[in-house]
């Protein structure tokens, strides 16, 4: 999902892509009932492979402290910015989701993106007009009293089931394959905290 050089080492940023929620529902933390199931999952698996690599695993939960994500997914010319704030990928669209970085010794020769946001190209900008409370704005912060007072709506269980609807009216989104019933393990989380 992403590559740059970091402190004189290679990161590289893993997401979570089309094959994720069948492998992550197949996993022990899936049914274990325990907390933060898809967190933990990322923890041992991205772990298992910084071991194999003998790299670094580091993750955007369990701070604070906080890994700098957003700017680590910025610097390596994947991301961007969206007209709305939030991380767009320039191939899941506004779907992006990183679950852990490998921080590898030495640097590795890593493939050199276009480094061009796909909002540039984008005429429509259909992410600035399809929350239905206006939550999401290129103009004022995210208004998260909004979002999470719609969601508690009937009308509001259409995010809940499929996801953030300016994140899923991104024309990129369709292209992370992105199951509703992952959409919808997000949003409970997201609206829980």
């Amino acid at each position: 999902m992403g590559a740059l050089l970091h402190e004189g080492r290679t990161l590289i940023l893993l997401g979570a892509g089309a094959a994720f929620w069948p492998v992550f529902r197949a996993a022990p933390e899936a049914t274990d009932t325990q907390p933060d199931p898809v967190d933990r999952w990322s923890l041992r698996v991205v772990g298992a492979l910084a071991e194999r690599f003998d790299a670094t695993a580091l993750f955007p939960f369990g701070g604070p402290p906080y890994q700098p994500f957003i700017a680590w997914a910025r610097a390596s010319g994947r991301a961007f910015q969206s007209p709305v704030g939030m991380l767009v990928h320039d191939s899941v669209g506004m779907m992006i989701s990183y679950r852990g970085a490998l921080h590898l010794p030495g640097e590795i020769a890593c493939p050199v993106p276009a480094g061009v946001s796909p909002c540039d190209s984008c005429a429509a900008k259909p992410c600035t007009t399809a929350c239905p409370v206006g939550a999401l704005s290129a103009d004022r912060p995210y208004d998260l009293d909004a979002c999470h007072g719609f969601l508690d709506t009937r009308p509001g269980q259409d995010c809940m089931a499929q996801g953030c609807a300016a994140r899923r009216a991104c024309p990129l989104s369709a292209g992370a394959g992105r199951e509703p019933a992952q959409s919808a393990h997000h949003m409970k989380v997201f609206h829980k905290r």
